[in-house]
């Protein structure tokens, strides 16, 4: 585990977590005494989103225009 003093890590704290790897982490010192932690969050992101990713995972089985009697009144 890297360590780092206090005035670093208030100096660089941005780059320090940008440089963290999953389940890596950094000890804050002040004075040669550890006083805290910073430990990189070990979930895996979820993948981005990808437009049409989902194009054939529906199925209409049957047209059905009944439902839409109730917005008569809302639409033009």
């Amino acid at each position: 585990m890297t360590q780092v003093t206090l005035e670093e890590a208030q100096a660089r704290l941005a780059d320090l977590i940008a440089d963290l790897r999953p389940g890596e982490g950094v000890e804050i010192t002040e004075g040669n005494r550890p006083i805290a932690r910073l430990v990189a969050d070990s979930r895996k992101l979820r993948k981005p989103r990808r437009p049409g990713s989902a194009i054939g995972s529906l199925t209409i089985l049957a047209e059905d225009e009944d439902h839409l009697k109730d917005f008569e009144d809302y639409m033009p």
